[in-house]
């Protein structure tokens, strides 16, 4: 049976938990076409804050 030669420390043990607790990424909804994205990047339709940012290939 493995048993550990010294105790982990408090800190060392907050450094392999700190990933436990991440929260899901903020997402918000595009107003001109409805669509979510991330906060603060451009829509995959190429809006942003409700206004054509990026040409697509769906505008052509």
């Amino acid at each position: 049976m493995a048993v550990q030669q010294n105790k982990k420390s408090a800190s060392r043990r907050g450094q392999r938990r700190a990933h436990d607790f991440l929260a899901n990424p903020a997402l918000t909804t595009e107003p001109t076409s409805g669509e979510a994205h991330l906060r603060h990047n451009v829509s995959p339709n190429g809006f942003y804050r409700g206004k054509k940012v990026v040409a697509t290939k769906s505008d052509e």
